[in-house]
C-alpha cells in the first residue's frame, strides 16, 4: 500500500503555498482538505490541538505542522525526489538559517508592514513602505546574481519566501508604488521560480489573492 498524506490547509495562506509547492517537487499524490478557519474541523483541531493552525501534513495518520518543518520533512522522507536542501554541511546549514530569518523577521516585517501598506495612508504608509524597501532590499543582497537563493537550484529559501510573491499585487496597489522599478532581481527571481510548474500550480493568481484581500477588509470595516 502506498503512504495516505493529507493536506489540511487554506488557499490563501503562504504558509499553506509552501507545503503544497514542496509536495509538487517531490510529485507526491496528496488529499487537499480546505480549512474554514472561522470555523476549523475537529481533524484540525485535533491534529493540531497546540496551535490549531493550518497547515497540517497528515502522513499516514502522523501530523506535522509548522510550515517549514513539514517541508524539512517532506524533503527528508521523499529524499530520492528533487532535493530541496543541499548535502554540503555548511550550505545546508546556511539555507535553515536563511528558511529561519524569512520566517521569523522577513514575513513578520512584510506581514506587520503590509497591513499598513493596505489600511493607512499619508506619513504612516510612507514608513510602512520604507520598512518593505529595507525587507526586500536585504533579500536581493542576499540573492546576489544567483539563479536561486542557493545557487542553481530550487531549494528550501525559495519555497519559504516564493509564497509571498502573491502579495505584491496587493502592496503595489494600496501603496501605488512599483516593486518591480525598485527590486527587479527580486521580481525576476520570482519569476523564474513561477516558471516552475511545482510553483505555478501552488500559488493562486496575485489578482485572486488581491479580490480576497479587499472582500475580507470589507467584511472588517463593516464589522
Amino acid at each position: 500500500m502506498g503512504d495516505e498524506v493529507i493536506l489540511l490547509d487554506f488557499w490563501p495562506s503562504a504558509f499553506g503555498m509552501r507545503v503544497r509547492i514542496a509536495l509538487a517537487e517531490k510529485g507526491i499524490e496528496y488529499e487537499g482538505r480546505e480549512e474554514n478557519l472561522s470555523n476549523k474541523s475537529s481533524l484540525l483541531l485535533k491534529m493540531n490541538p497546540v496551535n490549531k493552525q493550518i497547515p497540517v501534513l497528515i502522513h499516514n495518520g502522523k501530523p506535522i505542522s509548522e510550515s517549514l518543518i513539514i517541508v524539512q520533512y517532506i524533503d527528508e522522507v521523499w529524499s530520492h525526489e528533487s532535493p530541496l536542501l543541499p548535502s554540503d554541511p555548511y550550505q545546508r546549514a546556511n539555507a535553515r538559517f536563511w528558511a529561519d530569518y524569512i520566517d521569523k523577521k522577513i514575513y513578520s516585517q512584510i506581514y506587520s508592514a503590509g497591513k499598513l501598506v493596505w489600511g493607512t495612508s499619508g506619513e504612516v504608509q510612507e514608513k510602512a513602505k520604507n520598512e518593505l524597501r529595507d525587507s526586500f532590499k536585504l533579500l536581493e543582497g542576499e540573492l546576489g546574481d544567483k539563479i536561486y537563493f542557493g545557487g542553481d537550484k530550487f531549494g528550501l529559501v525559495d519555497v519559504a519566501l516564493i509564497p509571498f510573491y502573491s502579495w505584491f499585487c496587493t502592496l503595489e496597489t494600496a501603496g501605488n508604488f512599483s516593486i518591480m522599478e525598485e527590486f527587479p532581481r527580486l521580481v525576476a527571481w520570482a519569476k523564474r521560480c513561477m516558471q516552475r510548474e511545482s510553483v505555478s500550480k501552488s500559488i493562486p493568481d496575485q489578482y485572486k489573492i488581491y479580490d480576497f484581500l479587499l472582500e475580507l477588509k470589507k467584511k472588517i470595516q463593516i464589522q
